[in-house]
């Protein structure tokens, strides 16, 4: 395959991917907004320092649970 079609296969395939990537987040903003809202604070969570009683380790028990949660709140509404 020539040099130019292989950009224009690879050109394809990234608007391909950010048009999907736009799209899934485009569908369900608030609930996207929720998920990223979640991954910062479990990453703040993971930044803690550990002694707090195991307090810490249970809210992120709890942040992991809301992630998959929304995740499955977020495919549920794609697939109905």
């Amino acid at each position: 395959m020539k040099q130019s079609n292989w950009l224009w296969l690879v050109l394809a395939v990234a608007l391909g991917s950010g048009f999907h990537a736009g799209q899934s987040y485009a569908d369900q903003p608030v609930m996207h907004q929720a998920l990223e809202t979640l991954q910062a604070a479990e990453r703040q969570l993971e930044r803690a320092t550990p002694d707090k009683g195991g307090h810490r380790v249970k809210a992120l028990k709890h942040v992991r649970s809301a992630i998959r949660e929304v995740e499955r709140g977020i495919a549920y509404d794609r697939r109905h």
